[in-house]
């Protein structure tokens, strides 16, 4: 179960955030009323919300997920692949000290880590080689995982920006998955979801203390989801879908 959940409020310069998705620039009006509205959700989940203010310096920094992983042994302070992003981890380093006293640990140079590229499973933790997140920065992840007696494993992809672009597991041995990642040998113990294609911005969704957290409009995917007996809450992401975002992308959760 997560106490804490630790979100940032986007930056006018978000309409700036890296992307690749051609889908035009978002409205910074409509984000904010869509990060309210996420803020709301996570509210019914019996978690404790830190709210960090925004940071006009870093228009992806909203994107809190990437900057560290919080375990519940230690958090560790990532270092993103993207360049731009790098000073965003300052801020997150210092919001998590209170909570991670004497337990924070550090990717550095030459490695390279988003978190938004790690999903647990238990103590276990999948790490996607992606264009954020290099060998070297997921072998020193593992072996920190190592040190406080949590296990890694590393995980290919090529069709997506993050690994939970295309997975989320919603504990209970469930994992909703999208595209590459349905027949992934590394899953297959596991109780998958299969995402149809045209849904598959829904594959990243949230568990949050037994709800499920999941974007607005993907009417297959909610279905099966209910159908696991999860409370189903939707939350309207479009603007965040502009630059690579999803629902998982704007909460640290431990």
């Amino acid at each position: 179960m997560f106490k804490h959940v630790i979100c940032k409020t986007p930056g006018k310069s978000m309409i700036n955030g890296l992307t690749s998705a051609n889908l035009g620039k978002p409205d910074y009006l409509k984000s904010l009323d869509q990060h309210n509205e996420y803020i709301r959700a996570l509210q019914q989940c019996d978690v404790t919300i830190t709210l960090l203010p925004a940071d006009e310096r870093f228009p992806d920094s909203v994107f809190v997920e990437d900057t560290a992983l919080c375990t519940p042994h230690c958090a560790i302070i990532t270092r993103p692949g993207a360049e731009s992003r790098r000073g965003e981890t300052e801020s997150i380093e210092q919001t998590l000290s209170r909570f991670y006293p004497g337990r924070l640990e550090h990717i550095s140079a030459p490695d390279t880590v988003e978190a938004g590229d790690i999903m647990m499973v238990g103590s276990h933790y999948y790490i996607g080689l992606s264009a954020r997140t290099n060998r070297s920065g997921a072998e020193r992840t593992i072996a920190i995982l190592n040190k406080y007696g949590m296990t890694g494993s590393i995980v290919s992809l090529k069709e997506v920006l993050h690994l939970k672009t295309g997975l989320a597991y919603l504990e209970n041995n469930n994992l909703l998955a999208a595209g590459e990642f349905v027949h992934k040998p590394e899953f297959q113990h596991l109780n998958i979801i299969e995402i149809p294609r045209e849904e598959a911005y829904a594959a990243n969704s949230i568990w949050v203390n037994d709800r499920v957290i999941m974007p607005a409009g993907y009417p297959e995917t909610r279905e099966k989801i209910a159908a696991l007996g999860y409370q189903v809450i939707e939350v309207d992401t479009s603007e965040y879908r502009k630059i690579d975002g999803g629902v998982s992308c704007m909460s640290l959760r431990f």
